[in-house]
């Protein structure tokens, strides 16, 4: 049943009477540097606090055993994260309502050269309406407004009438393990909502992601004698260009995508990372690189893997060198397939309805080329999952931020579409 007008009224005031807190929150996490590895303190925080607000909490960390059996699972390596996953559980006096999942990650990515930032990363700056800072946006904002979204209904009395899982995941910057974690776990729902930063529309698709690293040796000489030698380095960048070739082709299949409509790019080969060499002098004996690259939703992450390794096998054969030097290729992180939102779900026509109610406009829909955690939700809870967020600029690069007009909007979004999602109860 729809919210009357009274209540409505009362959830939007209690979000903008608690904004301000709300803002100092989202800055408290701003401020921890909680990249790949570093998250133990901010997820120590996140338990500590969602414990003082009521909820039972349960800490746990990765089963790598059981992420490498499962087909939605990514490979560990040497930097992956061993910080604990955390989950904030609310149960209602009489479960009246329909469970869900909120669900935010608190990793990010690295800053980069600090110089070429005007304002300081962890700072969490408000210029205007921006708010500023590594994690601001992706997905700091976002966490916040699990939180106060709840609270909105708390300062007035009323709880969810329904289980709420408040999940707090790490390793989604780099492999989608932490939220595979929470799967793997038993955790479900009737739904599950998470505030990315989607520009105030609603995610229908989002594509899958792969990551690999390709390792290609050369033989090392004195540069006066280089063409009795083999350079690694060279050898790397004609590689680069034959995978330049399956981005081509991939791209080339989008209109078999119908969710891929209108988009003239979806598929992005990025090459994050390169080293190589020892000497500035001698012929470089190695050079390894990072990729990452996209998939549309339907294929089979590790089908599409094996693709991409046959195509650079095609191609060092044809290589003088490669083929008497085949490079390694090894999944280092992602192993993502991609997910649809198929339209029509009660869930998805609440947070229309809440979303207009908060706007004054109506909820759009759009597909990203981006991972997004929401694919563990839909792929294998098999529930409507809602990834909808703030406007922010900047992520992943310098002076990343968040709009706080928004945040507050889309926070006022939430809080209606959790009491008519999960009804409400006194507290």
């Amino acid at each position: 049943m729809a919210l009357d007008a009274g209540l409505r009224a009362a959830i939007l005031q209690s979000v903008e009477d608690n904004f301000d807190r709300q803002v100092a929150y989202t800055q408290k996490l701003v401020s921890f540097a909680s990249q790949r590895g570093e998250e133990f303190t901010i997820q120590d925080f996140i338990h500590d606090d969602l414990k003082a607000r009521g909820m039972k909490m349960d800490r746990f960390d990765m089963d790598e055993a059981a992420l490498a059996a499962h087909e939605g699972g990514a490979p560990f390596s040497a930097t992956h994260s061993r910080a604990p996953i955390v989950v904030g559980i609310h149960h209602p006096k009489a479960e009246a309502g329909r469970s869900l999942i909120l669900q935010h990650h608190l990793d990010v990515v690295p800053v980069g050269p600090r110089d070429m930032w005007e304002h300081d990363p962890y700072g969490g700056a408000i210029i205007g309406d921006w708010m500023y800072g590594r994690g601001a946006g992706d997905m700091k904002a976002g966490a916040a407004a699990n939180v106060f979204a709840l609270e909105a209904l708390k300062r007035i009395g009323l709880q969810p009438a329904a289980t709420v899982y408040l999940q707090s995941v790490v390793e989604e910057e780099s492999t989608g393990n932490g939220a595979m974690q929470t799967f793997l776990r038993g955790y479900t729902a009737d739904a599950a909502l998470i505030p990315e930063p989607e520009h105030e529309k609603l995610v229908r698709a989002g594509l899958g992601v792969l990551w690999f690293s390709v390792e290609v040796r050369g033989i090392p000489v004195h540069v006066r004698e280089m063409g009795e030698g083999a350079n690694a380095i060279d050898a790397a960048y004609r590689l680069i260009g034959s995978l330049r070739e399956i981005e081509a082709k991939w791209n080339a299949e989008r209109d078999q995508h119908p969710e891929c409509a209108g988009e003239p790019h979806p598929i992005n080969l990025n090459v994050g990372i390169i080293e190589g060499g020892d000497w500035g002098s001698s012929v470089p004996a190695w050079c390894r690189f990072q990729v990452r690259v996209a998939i549309y939703p339907g294929q089979k992450a590790r089908e599409k893997f094996r693709e991409i390794a046959e195509h650079v096998a095609a191609f060092s054969r044809g290589d003088r060198f490669l083929a008497q030097n085949p490079p390694v290729l090894t999944q280092n992180g992602f192993n993502a397939e991609g997910y649809i939102l198929e339209p029509g779900s009660e869930a998805e026509t609440i947070l229309g309805a809440a979303h207009e109610a908060a706007f004054g406009a109506p909820l759009e829909t759009f597909m990203t080329a981006a991972y997004l955690d929401a694919r563990v939700y839909a792929l294998y809870n098999r529930i409507p999952t809602l990834c909808y967020g703030p406007v922010s600029k900047g992520i992943h690069g310098f002076d990343e931020a968040v709009s706080l007009s928004s945040v507050k909007r889309v926070t006022q979004a939430m809080a209606l579409f959790i009491a008519e999602w999960c009804g409400t109860e006194p507290i």
